[in-house]
C-alpha cells in the first residue's frame, strides 16, 4: 500500500467511483417509475462504497478503517442485488460488465482488508 496520503491514493477508491458512475449510467435506462424505487436505491448504494472507502482511509485508526471497508461491502452487496432485481424485471440487457466490476471492486475491498489486518 506504501505511503497513502488520501483515499484518491488507493486503486480500490479509483475503481468504486468508476463503479459509481456506471450505476449512474445504467440507471438512466431504467423506466421511469423507478425514480422512487430501484433507481433511487441503486445510486445511493453505489455511492456509499467509495464514500465509506473515503471516510475510512480518513480515520486515524486502522481499526475504524476496516469498519468502514466492510460498510463497503454491503453496499456492494446491495448493489449487487438490486442488479439482479433489475436483470429479473427485463429492465437492462447487458450489463455483465457492471456486475465484474463488483465482483472486482469486491476482492479489492476484501484484499484491503486482510492487507490492513496483516500489517502493523
Amino acid at each position: 500500500m506504501g505511503k497513502l496520503r488520501n483515499h484518491k491514493d488507493l486503486d480500490v477508491w479509483k475503481q468504486s467511483m468508476d463503479l459509481a458512475i456506471d450505476v449512474y449510467a445504467m440507471t438512466k435506462r431504467l423506466p421511469k417509475e423507478e425514480i422512487y424505487g430501484l433507481i433511487s436505491q441503486l445510486r445511493r448504494a453505489a455511492v456509499s462504497i467509495p464514500s465509506n472507502i473515503a471516510e475510512g482511509a480518513a480515520r486515524k485508526n486502522k481499526k475504524e478503517f476496516i469498519q468502514f471497508l466492510h460498510i463497503a461491502l454491503g453496499s456492494l452487496a446491495e448493489v449487487e442485488t438490486q442488479i439482479l432485481i433489475v436483470q429479473k424485471l427485463n429492465y437492462v440487457q447487458g450489463i455483465d460488465s457492471l456486475t465484474e466490476r463488483i465482483i472486482a471492486v469486491r476482492q479489492m475491498v476484501n484484499g484491503l482488508i486482510r492487507y490492513l489486518k496483516n500489517n502493523p
